[in-house]
Formats: structure tokens, C-alpha cells, sequence
């Protein structure tokens, strides 16, 4: 069965009974036969990233989502990613003042750690102090940063005081983040290295290792778990191949039975067209996005004025037809089109790509032209796409007569580390969303301790406009404050927002539950895969 499906929220309750009626139900998975799951997602340990695994270290998607089938957190996204989180290792949560600042969590009775021992309040605390007592370099505590004390009462209850108000907090603790750890596995005030978990999620992990990399991951079902996934299958192997041409072939051969991020445009292109025998295109919702950030204080870029002459000079469209074809669209905001608050607020400032009235921002500032750059990108860690969308950043900035552009490509170990140094002016990373809403799109970018360890520093939106929009949960009503933080970035230009991406699977059609594997929120959900009957 040879087709392309498009999942879309307005109607993935419909398709669910469908493709599970035509798949089967619980025959796959549970033979022993176990599921297995390709990426290019690549794990690696070494002195800049000792603890990958770590949910005091861990900040990227691809660790997140191993994290996601081992640790288990409070609450926990819905199954399609949007939408309020559920409570998961907690029976209940709740705001119990009309401040959003006291939060409080009863755990689900009789919960178990993987290897039997009691998950308590207490075990919560630990887990969530560490983070925010250790303060690892990758910033993923700033995700805990409105906490002020975590007070525990009994063996089940857990009571956050917040030191400002924050109606995003339950989306924070459905984190891996604040993922719950037994404190006879994890140090209190040291990283744990390597690629050990240990956790009361849905699966026990084993990795096995090759050079201090993963190559493969082996989720056995957690026999312990209690929570609210229903794991579908009994065991899942996450196979990490070094490109998408190897993955796709494996695919192809039956050597595994899906693949996820990241499929090169290539292969999308001809998966929608002529895909494999017995091979599925599944196309999902996402809200990835891509954007060069700025070293601010750095010589070639402090002055503003360059910055916005490049977000003047840049041609969105141009970058996501030539590269990723129909895979992605401009985007002229860091919060991506569909979440609430969203405005466009580059092409309200800039508008259509014009190489005279950047020139005229150079020239007001007495900025010598043209201005020579270099714009740093990752070989290894987005998908074979990045270094010609460099390329094509590069000859757009040039062929303007203002810019002297150069790019140079790094390995992510190498690269995430010399960025969060300082080490490059113009650097370009993706987000893939800690949680579905446009404060996760702006804070993690412009507030104190920040994910890109950027100096670039607006007192009204850490000290007024942020807090502002965590007060209100309605967050309709936050649109005012977040729409004034977008218009500030488009005219500071500490980040160039470039494009939001759509997300792709693709697996073999014995396979089941493939329209869940993937949430609109980027979670690899790989409990709700099993082998049924090919439709």
C-alpha cells in the first residue's frame, strides 16, 4: 500500500479509528519481535557533552525524546501535542491561588521506579532541585526558573511556589526537564555521564555503544509503569544512522520499519511521489523553526544596523523553495504561524527582501560596505538541507553589493559549544518547542540565562513584557504582550527568524499507530507503534 497521508488536527480524531481498523491491533510488538526506528539523531559523549542523557543536561530534541520514553514528568503533553497537559506521574495538579504562583501535585498512588523502588514527593523535589542546583551549560534549567521553593507534604504531595506568576508552569513540568529521577542513580550536585537512564516511564532503556556514540537504542516496556500512555508494543529499538541516504535504504529493506527526523527534502520529494514498495509517507503538523542568531556584542554585528540590513536583504521564499521545496515556509516571526499570539512581525517592518533600503540603513549608521561576515552552520545535527541553505544565505547577502559572506560548518559536539562560548558572530540553530505556546518561542531566546547565552538584553521584555504574558491564562489575552515582544525583535534583530517546517514519517505499512508517532510538539511518541495487519 503505496501513499502519502496527511495528518492534520481538524480531523486526526477522525483518521485514528480508520488506520486502526485497517492495521489491527495488538498483534504487533508483543512477540518479541521488536519495532525498530531509524534517525539521524546522533548521541555522542565527550568532555563538552559528558551527560546527553542526563535531564539536568539534556536540551535538544533528539535526547528529549529518549528521555520521553525512560523519565517520567508530572504532567505530560497530549497525544497529538497541542493543547493543555495531563497529569502523568501525578493523579492531579493544580493552581491553588487565582495568581498562577502556588501550584500543587498529588502523585498517582503506588507509583514505582523501573526497578521497583517508590516514586515519592520527595523524589520529585530531588529531581527538580538537581537541575536547578547543578545549572549545566546546555540552560535547560531556565525552563525551572520562575520556581522559588518546592515544599513536599506526605509521600504523594508536592506543592511549587512560584516567584512570579507563570501560567505556562504545567507545560514546564510536562518537560523532560523536570523529569523524575531516583536519587540513587543521579547525583545531587553532579552530571550523570554517559548514556545510563534509569526512570518510571513507559520503557527501560539499554544503549549500545560504538566510539563513545550510540548506535542503537533498545525501549523494553516498563512493567513497573503507571501512568497515562498505554504502551502498544513491548519493545522499540531506535537505530541512529550518520545520514538520511543510509536510513532511507534500511527503510527500503525492511531493516527497520520507520524513520523519523530527519528525512532529507530529497527523499520527501520522492516518497510524495513514488514511494517504495509497502512504504508509507506520513505528513504531520510541526512547529519547527530556523533562524540565525547574533553574537551582539561581537565588532561585525553590535551595530543594529547591520542586522537589519541582513533581515532587509534575506529572501525567505528564495531559501525554502530552492532547499526544502514544499517542506517549508517563510516565517517572519520566532513564533511560527498557528500559535496563538503569532504576528509577522519582520514583514510588517521590512517587507518584501530590498537591496536599496538596506543600503540606506547601512548607510545612515556610516557603515563601511561591504560588510564581511562569516555565517556558521551544523554539518550533522538538522539534516543534509542546512549546508545549502547556508549557500543560499550566502549568495543572497553577497549578490546585495553590502555583504562579504563567508560560511563555515561544524560538527554539533564541536559547534553548540563554541557558540554558547561567544566564538562566532552569526550563527544559525533550529527550535523544535520545549511546549506548544509563543512564550516558549521568545523567552528561551531574550530572558536572563537564556538558551543561546546571548548578551543581547531588553529590560522591557524580561522585566515587563514576559512577566506580563505569564500572568494571563487566557492566552488570548497575553497576545498584547507577546505581539509588543515580536515587534521589539524585529527591529533589534537579536535573532533572524528564516523558516517553519512541517514534519515527516515514513514507514513500512505493516506498521501501526505511525499517525501518533510524531505530535505537532515534535515528542516521538513511540508507544503508540505496533505491527499489524498491512492494509
Amino acid at each position: 500500500m503505496n501513499r502519502k497521508t496527511l495528518v492534520l488536527p481538524a480531523v486526526i480524531g477522525l483518521l485514528a479509528p480508520v488506520l486502526a481498523a485497517c492495521g489491527g491491533s495488538d498483534s504487533g510488538g508483543s512477540d518479541g519481535d521488536a519495532i525498530a526506528v531509524g534517525t539521524t539523531d546522533r548521541f555522542i559523549a565527550s568532555k563538552k557533552v559528558p551527560a546527553p542523557f542526563d535531564p539536568a543536561y539534556a536540551y535538544d530534541a533528539g535526547s528529549w525524546n529518549v528521555l520521553r520514553q525512560t523519565v517520567q514528568t508530572l504532567m505530560a503533553m497530549p497525544r497529538s501535542g497541542s493543547g493543555e497537559p495531563q497529569p502523568e506521574a501525578a493523579e492531579s495538579c493544580i493552581f491553588t491561588d487565582t495568581g498562577s504562583e502556588r501550584y500543587v501535585c498529588t502523585l498517582r498512588k503506588d507509583l514505582k521506579f523501573a526497578n521497583g523502588d517508590p516514586v515519592t514527593a520527595g523524589d520529585v523535589k530531588y529531581s527538580i532541585d538537581r537541575v536547578r542546583a547543578i545549572k549545566s551549560s546546555s540552560a535547560s534549567y531556565g525552563l525551572l526558573s520562575t520556581i522559588d521553593t518546592i515544599e513536599t507534604q506526605g509521600s504523594r504531595k508536592v506543592i511549587f511556589h512560584l516567584n512570579t506568576p507563570d501560567a505556562t508552569f504545567p507545560y514546564k513540568l510536562a518537560t523532560p526537564t523536570a523529569g523524575i529521577v531516583n536519587p540513587d542513580d543521579y547525583a545531587k550536585k553532579k552530571l550523570r555521564n554517559g548514556f545510563d537512564v534509569d526512570g518510571s516511564g513507559p520503557y527501560t532503556m539499554t544503549s549500545e555503544v560504538k566510539d563513545d556514540t550510540v548506535v542503537k537504542t533498545v525501549f523494553t516496556k516498563n512493567p513497573n509503569y503507571k501512568g497515562q500512555l498505554k504502551p502498544k508494543n513491548d519493545k522499540v529499538e531506535l537505530v541512529s544512522f550518520a545520514g538520511a541516504d543510509a536510513m532511507g535504504k534500511a527503510l527500503e529493506k525492511g531493516d527497520i520499519d520507520m524513520m523519523t527526523r530527519t528525512m532529507s527534502p530529497e527523499q520527501i520529494a520522492k516518497y510524495s511521489t513514488t514511494p517504495p514498495k509497502n512504504v508509507n509517507l506520513v505528513e504531520m503538523p510541526g512547529m519547527e523553526i530556523r533562524y540565525l542568531g547574533f553574537n551582539t556584542t561581537a565588532s561585525s554585528v553590535r551595530n543594529k544596523a547591520v542586522r537589519q540590513a541582513m533581515a532587509q536583504v534575506v529572501d525567505r521564499g528564495e531559501i525554502a523553495a530552492k532547499v526544502y521545496g514544499t517542506t517549508a515556509e517563510p516565517l517572519y516571526s520566532l513564533v511560527p504561524a498557528g500559535i496563538t499570539g503569532h504576528q509577522n512581525s519582520f514583514f510588517n517592518k521590512y517587507g518584501d527582501p530590498d537591496k536599496a533600503k538596506a543600503a540606506q540603513t547601512l548607510s545612515r549608521a556610516d557603515i563601511t560596505t561591504p560588510v564581511k561576515l562569516t555565517l556558521h552552520y551544523t554539518t550533522d545535527h538538522y539534516g543534509s538541507g542546512t549546508k545549502k541553505e547556508f549557500e543560499v544565505l550566502r549568495d543572497q547577502l553577497n549578490a546585495s553589493g553590502l555583504f562579504d559572506v563567508d560560511i563555515k560548518g561544524d560538527v554539533w559536539d564541536t559547534y553548540r559549544d563554541a557558540q554558547l562560548k561567544g566564538e562566532y558572530d552569526v550563527y544559525g540553530l533550529g527550535w523544535f518547542p520545549d511546549f506548544p505556546d509563543a512564550d516558549n518561542f521568545l523567552a528561551p531566546f531574550l530572558d536572563k540565562e537564556n538558551f543561546l547565552a546571548s548578551p543581547y538584553a531588553n529590560s522591557t521584555i524580561r522585566n515587563e513584557l514576559i512577566p506580563a504574558e505569564r500572568r494571563e491564562a487566557d492566552r488570548l489575552t497575553a497576545s498584547k504582550s507577546l505581539q509588543q515582544i515580536q515587534s521589539t525583535v524585529a527591529n533589534d534583530v537579536p535573532v533572524l527568524p528564516l523558516w517553519q517546517g512541517k514534519q515527516y514519517v515514513a514507514a513500512r505499512d505493516d506498521i501501526t499507530g505511525v499517525e501518533w508517532a510524531l505530535s505537532s510538539s515534535s515528542i516521538l511518541q513511540l508507544w503508540e507503534l505496533n505491527r499489524g495487519v498491512s492494509g
